[in-house]
């Protein structure tokens, strides 16, 4: 199956249909008469697609087993068609297309199966999805694609030569995947004073994000928190609060460290973890939902 662990969990909705198309009035009046041989055909129906959609992973080899949080099916008539629709919501980290859609089917199958002693022209259309809502699409914000970005690593044995760097690198490809300009790259050391400096040429120059990797831990030389805080107008506990969440889900360890965000005027300034797998997961936890600050920020010049 794809590997779904760096997703973030969000609410996701599908919405499906399925037409069943009989041959005939009487048909349409035995369903709405409750006359069928078989039972009540909506009844019964809706029952079947309520257990089918639970029983999608167990038949799709792909489709990753979720909680099924909500289904409602509707029947519309319309002449000799039945339209099904069949809505799915769950919290999770991968949407329910499929599930919707295996759903509508299933209704649409046990509707042949109860109608074909009395209809023997029945026919099944246009299974497809009709809407789906809360994946990684829903939630990028439109804004212009001109934002611009330095990357700062902040390690003493990095900016030696003795270590290569990986989180500065992992950063700047999450960046470049949401369309923002890498417009500095820089190693420097854990010292506090340069730390800041580079902040404030960095926002004086206009960037619209500054993103230290490094100095976030608890050793003595880890002081990236003490220098950025200083600086910022104001902090933003959402953004610390939801990489550590994402980190703890992973590793138990990610509660030791003290990420940073906040403001320096219009700039979005954010300290992050020196490890690779820190940094990256910081990163897929805030990317790219967090750029919808710009529409905050700078209102409507990035609309």
């Amino acid at each position: 199956m794809v590997d779904i662990t760096n997703k973030s969990t969000t609410l996701r909705t599908a919405v499906a249909q399925a037409i069943v198309r009989v041959s005939k009035q009487e048909t349409i009046a035995a369903i709405k008469n409750d006359t069928v041989p078989k039972g009540n055909v909506f009844a019964m129906s809706k029952a079947a697609g309520l257990l089918g959609v639970k029983r999608t992973p167990d038949l799709l080899p792909d489709c990753h087993p979720l909680p099924i949080e909500f289904t409602n099916v509707e029947y519309e008539i319309n002449d000799l068609e039945i339209t099904v629709l069949f809505t799915v919501k769950t919290i999770y980290k991968t949407g329910v297309e499929v599930e919707a859609m295996h759903g509508a089917s299933v209704v649409a199958l046990n509707m042949y199966d109860m109608l074909k002693p009395i209809d023997k022209g029945i026919e099944i259309l246009q299974i497809k999805l009709l809407d789906k809502k809360g994946g990684k699409s829903d939630f990028r914000d439109r804004f212009k694609k001109d934002l611009t970005a330095a990357v700062i690593v902040c390690s003493d044995t990095i900016a030696a030569g003795q270590k290569e760097d990986r989180a500065g690198k992992a950063i700047i490809e999450k960046l470049e995947t949401c369309d923002v300009k890498i417009a500095e790259y820089i190693i420097i050391p854990d010292e506090r004073d340069i730390i800041q400096e580079k902040a404030k040429a960095f926002q004086q120059q206009g960037l619209d994000l500054i993103i230290y990797t490094g100095g976030t831990g608890l050793s003595k030389r880890d002081v990236t928190p003490e220098a950025l805080e200083p600086l910022l107008d104001r902090r933003i506990p959402g953004i610390e609060e939801a990489i550590r969440n994402y980190g703890q889900d992973r590793t138990p360890f990610s509660m030791l460290s003290r990420s940073i965000a906040g403001t320096m005027k219009n700039t979005l300034v954010l300290g992050l973890p020196g490890s690779t797998n820190g940094a990256k997961e910081s990163m897929d936890a805030i990317f790219p939902s967090v750029l919808h600050i710009f529409r905050i920020l700078k209102g409507a010049r990035h609309d």
